[in-house]
């Protein structure tokens, strides 16, 4: 009994019991084994690596800030815990280096106006390359922010605002000209029926006016 421990493995987790070299990979649950050397507890979860603003040159030489977070989760818990002293950090180089890389092939503009025109492909294939070797597999990638500098912000807001004033004015001017044509073609109608004119005359006048009519040359006053 004293040469034997109890050892309780939340799920989710992995213990790794040292003998030496010798190494044994505890699942979830609770085990009773030879008193190791040593024990490491893996985390076998899903988790995100988020990569801080990272300031790349675009391919028309703009300055951009473009932070993305990798989806990874641990599926060699043995090479994780021995082959380097920081895995997350291994991964989170190689993610980074791979994303100036990219961005330097994609224009500010397709940049700005869509985040999903960075193909995170090779980003993802870099990352997974190094997490292979550190017991890691990558999952995702994602671009989560694209900052561009300020005064481009405020050029782009002025662009915006000039085509919105442009098509008001435009709506305008087409209503306007739809107006005009309304009231030619009823002054046509009017100058062909000079009945309808006098009709459209008398309905037009204020309530309470006095209107003259002249039927066959004597004036008839009539009040409104």
């Amino acid at each position: 009994m004293l040469f034997h421990n109890r050892i309780t493995v939340s799920p989710g987790h992995t213990v790794l019991a040292y003998r030496g070299t010798a190494v044994q990979a505890l699942p979830a649950g609770r085990h009773r084994v030879r008193k190791p050397d040593a024990t490491f507890d893996v985390d076998l979860r899903e988790r995100l690596i988020p990569v801080a603003p990272q300031e790349v040159l675009t391919a028309d030489s703009m300055s951009v800030r473009v932070s993305m977070t990798l989806r990874a989760c641990v599926i060699d818990a043995v090479a994780f815990v021995e082959r380097s002293a920081d895995p997350i950090g291994a991964v989170y180089l190689a993610a980074q280096v791979a994303l100036r890389e990219v961005c330097a092939g994609v224009g500010s503009d397709d940049l700005v106006r869509r985040g999903e025109a960075v193909d995170v492909t090779p980003i993802r294939a870099a990352a997974a390359e190094v997490a292979g070797t550190v017991g890691l597999e990558v999952l995702e990638v994602v671009i989560r922010d694209v900052i561009v500098p300020a005064e481009v912000r405020t050029a782009a807001l002025e662009v915006i605002t000039a085509k919105t004033r442009g098509q008001a004015k435009l709506e305008a001017a087409r209503a306007e000209t739809a107006a005009l044509r309304a009231l030619a073609n009823a002054g046509r109608l009017l100058d062909a029926h000079p009945a309808l004119a006098q009709l459209r005359l008398v309905e037009a006048v204020p309530y309470g006016a006095r209107v003259v009519l002249s039927v066959g040359g004597a004036e008839v006053a009539t009040e409104d």
